[in-house]
């Protein structure tokens, strides 16, 4: 009974690091929000996982609005309240 107990209490000690490591590699269930000012608007940037799935312009002057993603492609954006308005995104120069 004895070495069962000392066998027990190994391998429980040998097991807790790794739940405790994987534990901290969990995804979040909340988003990553970066906030930036640019000119006169409030950019905020939501990120889950690392990926940019919306982000949220608020101007001065005027009412907030979203951009969200038109597709699974990268950076490909339309406005969350007038999805038929095209947002340019055109690549001047690529190092």
């Amino acid at each position: 009974m004895r070495t069962l107990n000392r066998l027990l209490l190994t391998s429980l000690l040998m097991v807790a690091p790794v739940v405790a490591f994987a534990a901290d590699d969990a995804p979040s269930a909340d988003p990553d929000v970066t906030i930036r000012q640019e000119g006169d608007k409030t950019i905020q940037e939501y990120r889950q996982n690392g990926f940019l799935y919306a982000i949220k312009i608020t101007p001065k002057n005027g009412k907030p609005y979203f951009l969200v993603r038109a597709d699974g492609s990268e950076g490909n954006f339309i406005r969350s309240d007038e999805p038929d308005m095209l947002i340019p995104a055109w690549k001047i120069f690529e190092w």
